[in-house]
């Protein structure tokens, strides 16, 4: 290829950057596979215990490695004094992704030898990381509640300790397995571009958590991992279920973008947010929460109103971030903590891209074409 005959890929669109074996995604038909297991069984049939197995060691464990997995994931849960006066001092003056960044930057620091970079040791450290991610989370929401941190029971799975630990209450059956499906359907998406800085970082030789501190600041924007405070923030802006339809219409007349819907990679209905959906239509039945409902309700109208206007004729169908933020409030998760758990949930994803790029490593230097004068002449300070 010539200089005069460059292709630009904005934001490397259609470029392949790897083979994997992690993660498939059909976005023409809305199918998605992790490890090939179609994302709809995984919810129906797993844990996130499970399927974070599956992401790591590339096949689902029988009953004695599940069991073993989940008790390292039970013993890797508290963090140090040290991490708990960077979530006191933080916390409430910084988002809670940044601080949530700032707390797995500091975890280097309890890590027994940095310089083994073996397939052990790397394990070790996604496992520790995949551990303690939802107990610094459940601190950042408590502290800035006000409230005193709540240590963790090692007789609650993953997620639903996690939502113990933020609440102080044990969730009840159908919040328990929602929050632990909401953890599956965010455990894994491809080369997402929080994936994709992940790698990058990785990419140099650097650490494990150097490369997922990438990912988790990649995470923080709203194109991305920021989308379902943001779909949730219009909810809030609609207020009434009623005003629904005129708010979108209104929106769209104006041309503006109603986030939660449309998608990079999926041209039909997101899988995941299928899934979230029907969970989005019980809770609409069991809820007492007049607030919670009127979300739910929005939500659902503002999707048959898209799907009428945008989704058959544009290919604009809702995302999975669109119908989390109801869910998540229904769970008395506060917004400001939708994208640090977000990250809690794809470490899983991350770490395993991660080592499967590390097994054929390349350094990644794309180009760009330069498009400026040259040899342009020095004119002295004195004279400009």
């Amino acid at each position: 290829m010539t200089e005069n005959n460059v292709v630009i890929s904005k934001g490397l669109e259609g470029v392949f950057i790897s083979d994997t074996t992690l993660c498939k995604i059909d976005g023409s038909k809305g199918k998605l596979w992790y490890r090939g297991y179609p994302i709809e069984v995984l919810a129906e049939k797993s844990n996130y215990e499970e399927v974070a197995y599956l992401l790591l060691y590339g096949k689902l464990p029988t009953k004695k490695e599940l069991s073993t997995f989940e008790d390292r994931l039970k013993d890797e849960r508290e963090v140090s004094e040290e991490i708990q006066t960077i979530i006191k001092t933080f916390a409430g003056k910084s988002h809670p992704n940044d601080v949530l960044r700032t707390c797995v930057s500091a975890l280097s620091a309890y890590d027994e030898d940095m310089s083994d970079r073996s397939n052990d040791a790397n394990m070790e450290r996604a496992i520790k990381l995949i551990a303690k991610m939802p107990t610094i989370v459940a601190m950042i929401g408590r502290q800035n509640r006000g409230k005193e941190f709540i240590a963790p029971r090692n007789d609650l799975g993953h997620s639903e300790n996690f939502l113990y630990m933020l609440t102080g209450k044990k969730p009840d059956e159908e919040s328990a397995r929602l929050i632990d499906l909401m953890f599956i359907l965010h455990a894994e998406h491809g080369s997402n571009a929080s994936t994709f800085s992940t790698l990058v970082t990785g990419s140099t030789l650097s650490d494990v958590y150097s490369a997922v501190v990438a990912g988790i600041s990649t995470l923080r924007g709203p194109l991305h991992g920021g989308a379902d405070e943001a779909a949730l923030k219009m909810m809030k802006a609609i207020g009434e279920p009623d005003n629904t339809e005129s708010y979108i219409e209104s929106a769209l007349e104006g041309k503006q973008r109603i986030m939660g819907f449309g998608h990079r990679v999926y041209k039909a209905y997101d899988p995941r947010a299928k899934v979230v959906y029907n969970y989005l239509k019980t809770f609409m039945k069991t809820t007492t929460d007049e607030h919670v409902e009127k979300l739910l309700e929005i939500a659902i109208r503002a999707e048959k109103l898209m799907e009428e206007k945008l989704s058959k004729t544009k290919g604009i169908w809702p995302n999975i971030d669109f119908f989390a933020g109801p869910l998540y409030t229904a769970m008395d998760i506060p917004s400001d903590l939708f994208t640090p758990i977000f990250a809690s949930s794809r470490m899983a994803g991350w770490t395993a891209h991660l080592f499967e790029y590390w097994t054929n490593n390349r350094l990644f230097r794309p180009l760009d074409n330069y498009v400026g004068e040259l040899d342009l002449k020095y004119v002295d300070i004195s004279k400009r």
